[in-house]
């Protein structure tokens, strides 16, 4: 894979400890917004809406195991607003046959992993901060910097605790805080609203412009959840846009959203589906839950806009159906410890467990897979167009396991990456090179072919986000041949 000429930036290196493995939130009070640096290798010549980790060594293995499965539809209690027969719902259209990413005339989407060449951006959360950056990923430089709610008590912005993100079609981002609420970005400045009336969209220009909750005009809404500590635990988790594509063919610029919060005092995960536009909600779906203190952990859509998602550590992995909202629960009768989650381009689930075990689930078959085992905890994982999974693990050294989906073959068991201390998350950008965030306070570009790292931006703040945060994922679903 070959990349055109850039100029090489130095940049130092943070030493921080290790952070520990659980869903890490928050931080301190003294963290401080910063500058981001750039750090880059030579280029490869190949190529509305207002735990502990366990880092023992593993072994790679070809051979499947099989757990089995059972699949339950449950009983759930759910409510539209409107229902899920309202003309909202029946006006999503899904067509394969789309390429969202070709450029068709007069579209003016097209954002993140699924995106225009001219136009891709990475979102990390600060968690401490209590900000997202917004990150070209031509360049590694940061363009954005945001705050991603209301809550400024306690610790201030960090008092958020922002953490997953994803991308839509249309390249716009939500954002879930842990304590609380989901927030849009509009990607571009011409879909900014100037509401001061001052001729210009405010909005941040990097880490060193970062605007007060409710002054960044590109901030477009946000959904609160509920306040009462028995109706959730420490705000959403699972996030993620349905692909929605219009009848021109080219990406809506609002489709709906799914994201997913712990009702604890109840044992209930709690689902909402939100409209794009007003951040109002559309439906409603509670499940029973595991009783695992984290509740619903993460969320993916497949072209049918069906919303998959997994608990932390024993699970469930759930699927809600796009049309009728019925609950489907995989039942995985070993004792997994499921951690990132993605789907490939057939819509069939990988998980990455913190127990180092990859899973495997084809819906269809009602089948669960142990594809084999990493050297340490298994975080973030996303699947690119080729079939390879690549899956963030804390094992020493910390690095990358990337497993050939189609064979279900672990084709490395550990890519090291220079420096890591925590790799939390990882995603594939337009490019189709893979971006590992690190707690560290950092992120890095790896070419998927030689395993070089390329690019790695400096300046973030104990980062921890691991989902579908180019739009990689969506586009992938909705647009499988590229």
């Amino acid at each position: 894979m070959s990349l055109p000429s850039r100029s090489h930036v130095l940049g130092a290196l943070v030493s921080l400890a290790l952070l520990g493995c659980g869903d890490d939130k928050a931080g301190t009070a003294s963290a401080t917004m910063g500058t981001t640096t750039v750090t880059t290798a030579p280029p490869p010549t190949t190529g509305g809406g207002t735990l502990q980790p366990n880092t023992t060594d593993g072994s790679a293995s070809g051979d499947a195991t099989m757990t089995g499965t059972t699949t339950t539809t449950v009983g759930v209690t759910s409510t539209g607003v409107p229902t899920s027969t309202g003309s909202t719902t029946e006006q999503v259209k899904f067509d394969l046959g789309v390429q969202p990413d070709g450029g068709s005339s007069g579209c003016s989407g097209n954002g993140g992993g699924g995106g225009k060449p001219e136009f891709s951006f990475i979102w990390i959360a600060n968690s401490v901060e209590g900000t997202v950056s917004k990150i070209d990923t031509f360049t590694g430089v940061e363009v954005g910097r945001y705050v991603t709610g209301p809550d400024t008590s306690g610790l201030g912005d960090a008092n958020n605790g922002p953490s997953r993100t994803s991308v839509n079609l249309y390249g716009d981002a939500a954002v879930a805080n842990r304590n609380g609420g989901v927030t849009k970005i509009a990607a571009r400045l011409e879909d900014c609203p100037d509401t001061n009336g001052n001729g210009v969209a405010d909005t941040s220009t990097g880490p060193l412009d970062v605007k007060a909750w409710g002054q960044d005009e590109c901030v477009l809404w946000h959904h609160p959840t509920p306040t009462n500590p028995l109706a959730y635990q420490e705000g959403p988790r699972p996030l993620a846009w349905v692909g929605e594509i219009q009848p021109d063919k080219c990406p809506a610029k609002d489709p709906p959203l799914w994201f997913g919060y712990y009702k604890q005092g109840q044992n209930l995960g709690a689902f909402e589906r939100l409209d794009g536009a007003t951040g109002q909600t559309l439906d409603m779906v509670d499940v029973p839950w595991s009783g695992n203190a984290w509740g619903p952990y993460g969320g993916a859509v497949n072209k049918d806009g069906d919303f998959f998602v997994t608990g932390w550590s024993s699970g469930p992995a759930i699927r809600i159906a796009h049309d009728t909202l019925a609950v489907t629960v995989f039942v995985n009768n070993g004792f997994p410890s499921y951690y990132g989650m993605a789907l490939d381009a057939k819509g069939e689930l990988w998980v990455a467990g913190c127990d180092s075990n990859i899973y495997h689930l084809d819906p269809a078959s009602q089948i669960w897979t142990v594809v084999g085992t990493g050297p340490g905890c298994m975080r973030g994982i996303m699947v690119d167009k080729l079939g390879r999974a690549f899956i963030a693990h804390n094992g020493f050294p910390a690095g990358i396991v990337v497993v050939d989906t189609t064979t279900k073959t672990i084709l490395n068991p550990s890519v090291p990456l220079p420096g890591a201390v925590t790799p939390v998350g990882i995603s594939i950008d337009v490019e189709g090179y893979v971006w590992v965030v690190d707690q560290g306070g950092w992120a890095y570009k790896v070419d998927p072919e030689t395993y070089q790292v390329v690019l790695q931006v400096m300046g973030l703040n104990q980062p921890y986000t691991y989902s579908d945060m180019t739009g990689a994922g969506l586009d992938l679903v909705v647009n499988p041949q590229g």
